[in-house]
């Protein structure tokens, strides 16, 4: 199993901070449609994915027992 972080307004989306999933095996850009399609989650791809706290491309496979983080890009002033 893998535990799925949700930031900002994907946490606001999935109504939850994180996800318990199944993503062994797949790619992040799998993971991202997958979860795009379940829960609706807007613009995921201009989202940062990061995979036991260091930053992942779309095409890096997910192994068991990682964490994965989704986050948005920020503004502010």
């Amino acid at each position: 199993m893998n535990k799925v972080l949700f930031f900002a307004h994907l946490r606001d989306a999935v109504g939850a901070e994180s996800l318990s999933v199944a993503a062994a095996g797949k790619t992040v850009a799998e993971l991202k449609a997958e979860l795009s399609a379940q829960y609706d989650l807007p613009r995921m791809e201009t989202v940062m994915t990061a995979i036991n706290e260091e930053f992942a491309s779309n095409d890096e496979v997910i192994s068991d027992g990682d964490e994965i983080a989704f986050i948005p890009p920020v503004s502010g002033g």
